[in-house]
């Protein structure tokens, strides 16, 4: 199957992608795929170190004839999202991402493709492998942990680089340049609750929310798509006392949208057919509102056993308030640029058994104040509702600078090229940029990719004539990489 990946255009590219793709590369599980580029760069003969946190870094010289230009660094993370469809039998621990070719399209069978970030990684690997792309002196720096934490970008130590300017290639649309990202914050809720048994009078039953589309949480968060929690949640809150929750498992990573989300719960004989109106009635309204924008949603609910213990109705009716009344979503779009959403949360996780709780978000913004801010209510929504709250990994965002050296040549050189002009974007997700400033505070610094949909989710593609029209973009930039001042 990835042979056939192994054929289009670039081949240079694509290669190297289905070498990385064998690999497995789950965030904060990277040895293997480390392993696999300190090899890849020294059986090139090129300089490879691998840093304290397990970033890996390739030198490779300057081509004849451009010694005299600006050292860059070409970056991209190591790890990729691990999301599978329910239905799908895979092994991220064991096996390699499985490939095929759908018209303009590469995918993978029921899970994440890897595309984020990993034709950025192939890109790198393809310039240090050619010795026929004219460029300067450049480091290939591949990173880890991008996308549980950023603890890659935030481990690089100063003065390990020596490049001027960055060019990190983990935009994904081929049209954008990118200049600005948001920070981030994880807001972790926890608490315990009091159990109660049920008996032989209770009835169980299974809640499903599935087949919404999820998608990156912050690309994606201002479409409007479906929240398994957050609807899962409402169903819940409907259905009030007449049903108490044994187990809750919805969503799965912070940075993912929750695309399902089941729980539990018993119920005696006599609430039958009131919950079971509450329910057809509510699947109902849900799937008419949802109905343009998640067509695959699918709301069930079938009997199982009765779990053998619930939540105390108090404990369950302060989680469920709580949750409902926690923000997700767009919180604030930004007043400086059009349709740039500012500030959002993400309720990426909820978990409910054996007398715990634990709730995971991902708060972004492009401002330290509004995310704080946003922080702070959810920090006080759960607290009022008995939690305890952490905030951990945060990150800070990328603050757009418009007289970039480089920005001018890639803006420019993009309509050389493409006969457009691109679209100069700060972006709402996350990007290495922020972070790696604040070490290296000189460098001058861009991003861009080709043409990635549905990132974070088993729906992610890549576009194979994005690709191809994102390679020759790369190579005439590195061309074009000014003189050292």
């Amino acid at each position: 199957m990835n042979e056939t990946i192994r054929q289009l255009e670039p081949q240079a590219i694509w290669n190297h992608f289905a070498d990385l793709n064998a690999v497995p590369r789950a965030s904060k599980k990277e040895e293997r795929v480390i392993a696999f580029m300190k090899d890849f760069g020294q059986r090139l003969g090129l300089e490879t170190v691998e840093d304290e946190v397990g970033n890996v870094i390739i030198r490779k010289p300057a081509s004849p004839g451009m010694e005299d230009r600006t050292p860059i660094v070409m970056q991209s993370h190591l790890d990729m999202v691990h999301q599978k469809n329910n239905d799908t039998n895979f092994d991220f621990d064991t096996q390699g991402i499985e490939m095929y070719v759908d018209g303009d399209w590469v995918r993978a069978k029921g899970t994440t493709l890897g595309a984020d970030n990993g034709l950025g990684v192939a890109t790198i690997m393809a310039v240090l492998a050619a010795d026929d792309i004219a460029h300067p002196a450049i480091e290939g720096l591949f990173t880890i942990d991008e996308e549980t934490g950023m603890t890659g970008a935030m481990g690089l130590k100063g003065g390990l680089l020596q490049g001027k300017i960055l060019l990190n290639l983990d935009t994904e649309e081929d049209d954008e340049i990118g200049v600005g990202c948001a920070g981030g914050v994880d807001i972790t809720a926890t608490r315990s609750y009091k159990t109660e048994n049920t008996d032989a009078s209770f009835a169980g039953f299974r809640l499903s929310v599935t087949g919404l589309q999820g998608g990156h949480s912050g690309m994606d968060i201002h479409k409007g798509l479906g929240n398994a929690n957050k609807l899962m949640n409402r169903l819940l809150y409907l259905m009030g006392d007449s049903v108490s929750v044994g187990s809750i498992d919805g969503g799965s990573l912070r940075n993912a949208i929750p695309r399902e989300s089941n729980a539990i719960v018993a119920l005696k004989s006599e609430d039958m057919a009131k919950v079971m109106g509450i329910f057809e009635a509510e699947k109902e309204a849900i799937n008419n509102e949802f109905r343009l924008l998640e067509p695959e949603l699918n709301i069930s609910m079938e009997a199982v056993q009765a779990p053998a213990t619930v939540m105390e109705s108090k404990g369950q009716q302060q989680l469920i308030n709580a949750l409902y009344s926690a923000h997700n979503g767009v919180y604030r779009m930004s007043p400086a640029i059009a349709d740039l959403v500012e500030t959002s949360n993400n309720i990426a996780r909820v978990l409910v058994g054996d007398g715990k709780i634990h709730v995971g978000c991902l708060t972004r913004s492009s401002v330290e104040s509004s995310k704080a801010d946003l922080a702070n209510a959810l920090r006080a929504n759960f607290e009022n509702a008995g939690f305890e709250v952490a905030l951990s990994g945060d990150y800070p965002g990328w603050a757009p600078n418009m007289d970039s050296p480089i920005l001018n040549v890639m803006e420019g050189l993009y309509t050389e090229l493409f006969d457009q002009k691109p679209n100069v974007a700060a972006c709402h997700a996350g990007l290495e940029c922020g972070i790696l400033g604040q070490n290296y505070p000189g460098m001058d610094m861009i991003s861009f990719g080709p043409t990635i949909k549905g990132a974070h989710s088993p729906d992610e593609r890549a576009s194979i004539s994005s690709v191809k029209k994102y390679w020759k973009y790369v190579q005439e930039t590195l061309k074009r990489i000014p003189k050292e001042a």
